[in-house]
């Protein structure tokens, strides 16, 4: 399919691809598999020893703590992130820096701060939630179905 759309392209535009193609850098794929891996693992790691803190400091069952732990992940990407520290673990961990938690208040606050010239209420307030809106929107729909299926099935008298 791609070598039909390159014969229907000018001479022009098929000697620019092959030149194109000759001068692209080729990227360290498993370099950047194994940067992402131990930055992944390591947010995890750290994620592991703040629930572990609240279960032993704060009477938390390992069920309870993971609301307060993901709190407490979301206020340390934001501070990390406002500070531009986080942005320098993107760059180096790539895919490992978006663990779900702090890639979410990595783009809430980066969202803020981008807009923060535009003034508080427009620029702040109606783009802070601009990328992770549509992340809240379909976790709380799907969380909604997962929740209708489980309660018609226990109705049911399944498991």
């Amino acid at each position: 399919m791609a070598d039909k759309k390159k014969k229907n392209l000018p001479p022009n535009a098929q000697e620019y691809q092959a030149f194109q193609q000759q001068r692209e850098v080729k990227r360290p794929l498993l370099k950047n598999c194994l940067k992402a891996f131990l930055v992944g693992g390591f947010i995890c790691l750290i994620g592991q020893l703040i629930s572990t803190f609240y279960i032993y400091n704060f009477n938390f069952t390992e069920q309870t703590a993971g609301n307060p732990t993901s709190a407490t992940l979301i206020f340390f990407t934001m501070l990390l992130t406002g500070f531009g520290v986080y942005d320098r673990i993107g760059q180096f961990g790539g895919a490992g820096s978006a663990v779900p938690v702090t890639g979410f208040g990595n783009a809430v606050i980066s969202a803020a701060i981008e807009h923060k010239t535009e003034g508080f209420i427009l620029g702040v307030g109606g783009n802070i939630f601009k990328l992770a809106g549509p992340v809240i929107v379909y976790g709380v729909f799907s969380a909604f179905i997962v929740a209708l299926i489980k309660t018609i099935i226990i109705g049911w008298g399944g498991f």
